[in-house]
């Protein structure tokens, strides 16, 4: 049930004291045999809270001095990339891994202090200079992020010289080695900030990815279109971003909210009451939504601006699953520069009207479980067009086929609806209208249940014998997958199929809940009829 005051902009009472935050990152030690303290990389690196003593200055020393060991370990010898988001606790963590960073000696390449850098504009970065120093040394990177969590929150990630998120194995790797160091962290050799920040050298990301996005969207066509744009970076990196492209290259293109503030003072709340970036939630762009008929187009981003929503005057804000649909159906129709072999790439908890677009495209459909690193290979290879999450997360090839980026990129995305729009005439919710009169109403929802560190991990460890229902809301069960059909890794849990709807169980890597997909292709209530079934499911098979 959502929360009372849900879409309603924040009061006093839901803002966090950034003193307190900042205090608590420098004054609480981790306990190194709580797991509750302990590092731990979920899909998208180490989260927590300093007030929690989960993310705090001995974890920010430990993992970067494990990711040191890392990277020689793998003969990674070129220049590390650290960019950082607008959240409260990013600034500190981002000092205190430079500290650790120059210490060892590590070439350091960062933005300023005050300015903030995209997680796609990092792995733009990693790519371009591995691409002109083919041969040689290679370089990686860090992001200083926990995406569109809560502000009280941190966030840490390492992407390898690929560009993208790190695997599990190395992941598994630095998280051991990070809680390993916890327990003496104050032995790791360290530079004070002040003496550190000059033997860093000043990179100026923005520049070059915004120059450089001609090479992935025609921005020309959006430029000449006259449609009118506005574009919310809902107080993260992406602010500054779209300054300079307003600024430099779409003249028609207005930021509707610069501030900037560790607070988020400014933002709706989400669905459970809190401050969240969730630029995918009706709740949280609220605001946005509210004035959906001053834009032609309207965007969002999340902190970090990996993330991507669309809103249209004649729908609001679009739901993930159908601009994902939308945005594949375009690209493969106007991208002649990118192979006949080239596939798209969705999680298996995505809607199945992108297995109807595939199959309308004539195009090769490969399902990977949750996690944006599993396109990674594709997207450098070529092999993958297009990769894209449910959650809003996605990015796609060069006009000629290239790689842009192995990260998500919210800023592409976002660009993309304008270019669809100003291309064909109607926006990417009419297009999806489209795809509905073809295929149908497809009913998709997630919802989170309660689980704790021993439940979640049973979970994560089903297997198909495990489930012993037959039907699941009174269809025949077709399938049951524990691992993904387009390249056969585990996904960490269960998917259940019938002819008339699917759902899909994991549980969550930043929090004690279990998370379950479901998409009926019939109707709302046999969407709800088979979301019980799924918890039924999910009890027995966990209760054993």
């Amino acid at each position: 049930m959502a929360h009372p005051r849900a879409g309603q902009l924040a009061d006093p009472s839901d803002l966090i004291n950034i003193d307190e935050v900042l205090g608590a990152y420098y004054d609480k030690v981790p306990d190194p045999t709580n797991p509750d303290q302990m590092v731990s990389f979920g899909t998208s690196g180490h989260r927590g809270s300093s007030l929690d003593t989960a993310f705090n200055e001995a974890h920010i020393a430990s993992i970067t001095q494990a990711i040191i060991e890392y990277r020689a370990g793998q003969g990674t010898t070129g220049p590390l990339f650290i960019g950082k988001d607008t959240h409260g606790l990013s600034l500190p963590a981002w000092k205190t891994a430079i500290e650790v960073l120059v210490a060892q000696g590590i070439e350091v390449l960062a933005e300023r202090e005050d300015e903030y850098t995209p997680t796609p504009a990092v792995s733009r970065a990693i790519i371009r200079y591995n691409r002109e120093h083919a041969g040689g040394p290679q370089a990686d990177g860090i992001v200083v992020t926990p995406s569109h969590n809560p502000p009280r929150d941190g966030g840490f990630k390492y992407n390898p010289p690929n560009g993208g998120p790190a695997d599990t194995d190395a992941t598994g790797w630095i998280a051991d080695r990070a809680n390993e160091l916890l327990a003496d962290f104050r032995t790791i050799a360290r530079v004070p900030y002040d003496q550190a920040a000059g033997k860093v050298v000043r990179f100026d990301y923005r520049t070059p990815y915004c120059t450089e996005l001609a090479q992935v969207v025609d921005m020309e066509a959006i430029r000449t279109s006259g449609l009118r744009i506005g574009a919310d970076p809902m107080g993260g990196a992406s602010a500054q971003y779209w300054e300079y492209i307003s600024e430099n290259l779409l003249p028609n293109l207005t930021v509707v909210n610069k501030v900037i503030d560790p607070t988020w003072y400014f933002m709706t709340l989400d669905t459970d009451g809190k401050i969240r970036m969730d630029c995918s939630s009706p709740n949280a762009m609220a605001s946005l939504v509210a004035n959906r008929n001053a834009y032609d187009i309207s965007t969002g981003n999340d902190a970090d601006s990996d993330r991507h929503g669309i809103v249209t005057p004649d729908a609001g804000l679009m739901n993930p699953n159908h601009y994902l649909a939308v945005a594949i159906q375009y690209l493969f129709g106007n991208r002649p520069g990118w192979p006949a072999s080239t596939a798209i790439g969705k999680t298996l908890v995505s809607s199945s009207m992108i297995d109807n677009v595939a199959n309308l495209l004539g195009r090769t459909l490969i399902e990977v479980p949750v996690g944006f690193k599993w396109f990674v290979p594709g997207l450098i290879s070529g092999e993958l067009g297009f990769g894209g999450e449910e959650s809003a997360g996605a990015s796609f090839l060069e006009f000629d086929g290239s790689t842009w980026t192995t990260d998500k990129d919210g800023l592409i995305l976002d660009l993309l609806a304008s270019e669809i729009t100003a291309k064909t005439g109607k926006t990417p919710s009419q297009h999806y209208d489209r795809l509905v009169d073809q295929f149908g109403t497809y009913f998709y929802a997630r919802i989170d249940a309660e689980a704790n560190r021993e439940q979640k991990a049973r979970l994560k460890a089903l297997a198909p014998d495990d489930i012993k229902a037959a039907e699941l809301a009174g269809d025949p069960i077709t399938h049951v997958y524990s691992h993904a059909p387009g390249n056969n890794a585990a996904i960490g849990g269960i998917k259940v199929t019938t002819d008339s709807g699917w759902f899909a169980a994991r549980p969550s890597g930043t929090e004690d809940k279990y998370k379950i997909y479901a998409e009926s292709f019939r109707s709302a209530e046999h969407l709800a009829a088979i979301q019980d079934a799924a918890k039924q499911v999910v009890s027995e098979a966990l209760e054993g």
